[in-house]
């Protein structure tokens, strides 16, 4: 199973992927919309100088807790651009 998190502010995105690739197709929705709107806008009060680090996670879900494979950095979203990494 995959997940979306966004590394600056520890918060994982709804959605399960089945496929890396799947999340990736919606990493990829998220840098063509604005910086400043949802899902894209920062959590935090100083969300006009921030932005948004989204990372794809594998998870072994057949464990309780989900026991992390592995954390592979995407994108930066911010007032600065889009950022692939």
């Amino acid at each position: 199973m995959f997940k979306i998190d966004d590394d600056f502010h520890a918060e994982l995105q709804e959605g399960e992927f089945a496929s890396f690739d799947d999340a990736m197709a919606e990493v990829r929705r998220r840098a063509e919309l604005p910086w400043n709107e949802a899902p894209n806008v920062a959590p935090c009060t100083g969300w006009r100088g921030c932005g948004r680090r989204y990372e794809i996670v594998e998870y072994d879900g057949s464990s309780s807790p989900w026991r992390e494979i592995a954390r592979t950095a995407v994108v930066e979203v911010s007032a600065a651009g889009v950022r692939w990494l």
